[in-house]
């Protein structure tokens, strides 16, 4: 299984999207002292993720989402899925 997932940092206000196969062992390495967008701040949060059956699939919808170059369309999407999770 891989996942397509979002991120947000309180400290950068950003979030970052990506793609994996293992979402708490990417998290754990976003969150450590390493050189890259995601280094140097440790209060990366899992904000979203969607499952796919291949690698392929999964960054697939992260350059489709990474098109849209909209904070309004990425928390539009977080807020959708938060919503569906409280029903």
């Amino acid at each position: 299984m891989f996942y397509f997932y979002i991120l947000y940092s309180n400290t950068r206000d950003k979030h970052y999207l990506g793609h994996t196969s293992e979402l708490s062992e990417r998290l754990k390495k976003h969150n450590t002292n390493h050189k890259g967008f995601t280094g140097g701040i440790s209060d990366w949060k899992l904000v979203y993720s969607e499952p796919y059956g291949s690698k392929l699939e999964a960054y697939a919808r992260e350059r489709q989402v990474k098109k849209w170059k909209s904070r309004k369309r990425i928390m539009e999407l977080i807020e959708k899925s938060s919503s569906e999770h409280s029903d």
